[in-house]
């Protein structure tokens, strides 16, 4: 088809049809035949269903034709027509490239395939070469993550920008709804007036009032002079509305804290779940798309109030109960409330909406200024690490911190997969891959795991251990149950009741479920696991099977989930179970260990499944 400036061009368009890229066609120089059937190819192979999903893939395929084709055109004796395409400008093709220095050239090479196969009335030559191996890719130098502690300055910045514009745009709304509610007097201010009617404006129509005008002979709808005497129209947009900037570095905190690829949360849509029901612990269920995973392509994602571990300070009491930005949840609330009239004027159920006041480049539908979802590419979030001036671990030979390298998402998924060492909508297979490639901050990772089972071993010992009873003090207990009963603090019926198993919770016996540490007062709430450091627990021998079966299980779970995880949520009670089986017979824990039933099993499984969990 032809554009509109007439260059000839091919048109794709994404997957949801939401975004187009035009290929310009019209720079191909190979003789008629030849350039009509390689234009045809590259239609068929950025047609819908063809396999390639994005903008990205699209120009990809293009620019690895637009290359063959110059080298064609560059030979002594140039192919007049696709049938006289040989092995040997395929394959030369791929030479010449690589003595110029294209790193990318295998890939290259593996794009140029797959649209050259589309092409019509191929030799069966070239078609055999085709179909045959191409060369290996060279595997490039290993990708390096942030550090954590980048990552943490990642994520400040991008909080602090946000709480800024969170605060302005609150600000704002408070003052305009007293404006029209008559509670201002602005007669003696033509200042505040002016800005006061902008705000007005802003708020009704999603732009400034603007008016028609005579530039070099051609009309604009230009701003009022008195709105730019206020500043660009996009930072006075933003007085009600979060900038691409502020919409940019909430895709940042985003990547921080879900570890999702860059498509899935730029496009990421307002329409979502409550799976809490509004009451609760806040969970919101957002539908996501990444196209690569074809069939699999949609996905939900689950946005909890939960802070992740990354994303805790320091101190946790510097974390403020109210603050919504330390967690996916309460990201995606504000986010949502401060787009929602954005969204008004762009149309459509897009979270990512900010007010661009220039055009949207040549790969979109959107053209000029107005209101549109935040460009799936770009400089905008690379620009954030500039504005922020973020600064990385390594430093020059004067000791000087280096500038951080480039902000990307992509390297905001690779450091969540790194430190959390598990895959996000992905297989293992994959994430492993991942972890290959990143071999930055492996010798980080391991002192973070280090320190965290150092940390909860250390706690765990620390807390007081759950008191124990050997056969042959039940025994004693049984024939003088008020000798044994004030010896131990307990009243006689509490330890007649213990002996017989009726106050039994899992790994232990409880003596007062009512004024127990962790609910004072009433009822204990707390996790069955906590029995092992509680003042009321007692272990007796008919306790030992579970204890020893819990203490495997745990230990088979360190194989299952990430060594940070386990660290964090089982080296604790793992280490206490250990050090209560070290004070039983050898003999005794091998035997229950032999002899533990399925009724054990059963009770183990449903513990470490948080079953008994009142939540």
């Amino acid at each position: 088809m032809t554009a509109e400036d007439g260059r000839r061009i091919v048109r794709a368009y994404s997957q949801d049809g939401k975004e187009r890229v035009d290929l310009d066609v019209s720079v191909l120089e190979a003789p008629e035949d030849l350039r009509e059937r390689l234009i045809a190819a590259l239609a068929a192979r950025v047609a819908p269903g063809a396999g390639l999903t994005s903008h990205h893939s699209y120009k990809k395929a293009h620019q690895a034709l637009v290359a063959f084709d110059r080298y064609l055109t560059g030979l002594g004796v140039v192919p007049q027509s696709i049938a006289e395409l040989a092995p040997e400008h395929f394959d030369g093709f791929y030479d010449h490239r690589k003595a110029e220095g294209i790193k990318t050239v295998a890939h290259e090479l593996a794009a140029l395939r797959l649209v050259l196969i589309r092409a019509k009335s191929l030799s069966d030559a070239l078609a055999g070469r085709l179909a045959g191996s191409l060369p290996s890719r060279p595997e490039g130098e290993p990708a390096h993550s942030y550090s954590r502690a980048e990552l943490k300055r990642i994520a400040q910045a991008a909080r602090t920008m946000l709480r800024s514009a969170d605060k302005r745009i609150r600000g704002n709304r408070e003052v305009l709804e007293k404006f029209r509610a008559g509670d201002l007097d602005v007669s003696r201010d033509v200042h505040l007036r002016r800005r006061l009617e902008i705000l007005d404006h802003l708020d009704r129509f999603g732009d400034v009032p603007r008016r028609w005008r005579t530039v070099a002979g051609k009309f604009q709808n230009a701003p009022e002079n008195w709105v730019q005497s206020k500043g660009k129209v996009k930072d006075v947009v933003g007085w009600l509305s979060l900038t691409p900037e502020e919409v940019a570095a909430a895709a940042v905190l985003f990547g921080v804290m879900t570890g999702q690829n860059p498509e899935p949360i730029i496009k990421m849509t307002a329409a979502h779940h409550r799976a809490d029901g509004g009451v609760g612990l806040g969970t919101a269920i957002v539908g996501l798309r990444k196209p690569r995973r074809q069939s699999r392509a949609y996905m939900d994602l689950a946005l909890s109030e939960v802070p992740d571990w990354i994303s805790i300070p320091e101190q946790p009491d510097q974390l403020a109960t109210r603050d919504l930005l330390h967690t996916p949840f309460g990201l995606y609330v504000l986010i949502h409330e401060l787009t929602a009239r954005a969204r008004h004027f762009a149309g459509g159920d897009r979270l990512l909406v900010t007010y661009m006041a220039t055009g949207g480049g040549k790969a979109t539908t959107n053209k000029g200024r107005g209101w549109r979802p935040l460009p799936t590419h770009g400089p905008l979030i690379s620009g954030l690490g500039r504005d922020w001036n973020l600064l990385s671990d390594e430093v020059d030979e004067k000791g000087k911190p280096l500038p951080m390298q480039p902000l990307r998402l992509e390297t905001l998924r690779m450091t969540y997969i790194e430190l959390h060492q598990k895959p996000v909508a992905h297989t293992r297979q994959t994430a492993t891959r991942y972890l290959v490639r990143n071999r930055g901050n492996i010798n980080e990772y391991r002192q973070v795991v280090a320190q965290a089972l150092t940390d909860e071993v250390a706690k765990a010992r620390a807390r007081s251990k759950i008191i124990t009873m050997t056969a042959e003090q039940v025994a004693h207990a049984q024939e003088n149950v008020e000798e044994v009963a004030a010896e131990m603090g307990l009243e006689p019926t509490v330890l007649k009741r213990m002996i017989a198993g009726q106050l039994d919770t899992v790994l232990g016996a409880c003596t007062d479920n009512n004024n127990g540490p962790h609910n004072p007062g009433e009822p204990c709430r707390a996790s069955f696991l906590l029995c092992l450091d509680c003042e009321c627990a007692r272990a007796l021998p008919q306790h030992l099977s579970v204890q020893v079966f819990v203490h495997d299980r745990l230990a088979e779970k360190r194989e299952q989930m990430s060594t940070l995880q386990w660290a964090e949520r089982f080296a604790g009670p793992h280490a206490q179970l250990a050090d209560l089986l070290d004070q039983a017979d050898d003999t005794a824990v091998e035997d229950a260990r032999r002899t533990a039933g399925p009724d054990e099993y059963r009770l183990a499984d449903r513990l470490l499944n948080r079953e008994f969990d009142i939540r």
